[in-house]
């Protein structure tokens, strides 16, 4: 093999371990055959190949280090498998932080002291994902006890979902509801009891919030001075002071409490709400015009259904 020839002809297993050199060699600069050997359960002859193997590769990102007796990063190092990004690496810690990912499956080696704020979990019961899941795959309607916050006791209520959607806290199912004769979204922890399940199968072209997306510009509030404005714009990699966030109009109200750009800047001092929605007659447009042509291909569906 030739450097800098593609992996696309190894078998999956190998460009696996390849891309596992080369993320320990730029994270941790160095990396050595029981690497390889704990983390894969391969044999020693098999880790030597590997790394043969990975010089063929990228044979400037890496030299041979007697006394270390490791495989160090070179300084003329550069990625050739990975596009890799910090935020990679520091989802593992946040995984690992959640108790999600073991220490030992994550493709960390040495881990750095760290601390995250705790998440309050939102649980999700496995039997009533599995069952979503089915339901979804099978073009089904299903049966459902549903709590909401608008009624103070549980209602049965058939529903027939296409998608999974994570608001940045917790998991909802997006379902058409035939109680209210809309989409909408439906928690799984409120989902008290599931029923009956029957063949239904709606167009989710119908779901206009769900399909169409919009772009949120962001920048820092205008109340801050220069300095902190620029303090702001780099956390956030903003380009000429500001930055686009494109998202699905179904989850665009979720975007916005999360980052509080629900609320006028006026309204908030900048020091508690850094950053504001640069565009906000424009996502109101677009989340109006998405909740009409959504209503409007509702009655349509339900006219066609009732004839």
């Amino acid at each position: 093999m030739a450097e800098g020839e593609p992996t696309g002809k190894m078998r999956w297993s190998i460009e696996r371990r390849l891309e596992f050199i080369e993320f320990r060699l730029f994270w941790e600069k160095k990396i050595n055959r029981s690497d390889l050997v704990d983390f894969f359960g391969i044999s020693v002859p098999q880790a030597s190949a590997d790394l043969g193997r990975y010089q063929e590769v990228a044979g400037q990102n890496l030299i041979y280090d007697k006394r270390a007796k490791s495989y160090l990063a070179t300084s003329e190092f550069q990625p050739v498998l990975l596009e890799l990004d910090a935020q990679r690496y520091l989802a593992q810690l946040r995984l690992m932080a959640n108790g999600i990912l073991p220490k030992e499956e994550s493709w960390l080696g040495w881990v750095p002291t760290y601390a995250t704020v705790p998440s309050i979990a939102r649980r999700v019961d496995p039997e009533k994902l599995r069952n979503v899941l089915d339901v979804i795959r099978s073009g089904s309607a299903m049966h459902v006890e549903y709590q909401s916050l608008s009624r103070p006791d549980p209602l049965w209520r058939w529903l027939t979902p296409h998608a999974l959607a994570f608001d940045g806290f917790r998991w909802h199912v997006r379902a058409w509801c035939h109680t209210r004769n809309n989409f909408q979204d439906f928690v799984f922890a409120r989902m008290l009891s599931l029923g009956e399940t029957k063949p239904d199968q709606i167009d989710v072209e119908y779901d206009v919030e769900w399909q169409r997306s919009v772009t949120f510009r962001i920048g820092p509030h205008p109340g801050l001075g220069k300095a902190r404005r620029r303090a702001i714009e780099l956390d956030y990699g903003m380009q000429q002071g500001e930055i686009s966030v494109e998202t699905r109009i179904s989850l665009s109200f979720y975007l916005e409490r999360r980052f509080g750009l629900d609320v006028k800047p006026a309204d908030v001092p900048p020091e508690r709400q850094q950053i504001v929605l640069l565009n906000r007659d424009e996502v109101d447009e677009a989340q109006k015009r998405a909740k009409a042509e959504t209503a409007a291909l509702a009655s349509e569906y339900i006219e066609r259904n009732e004839d």
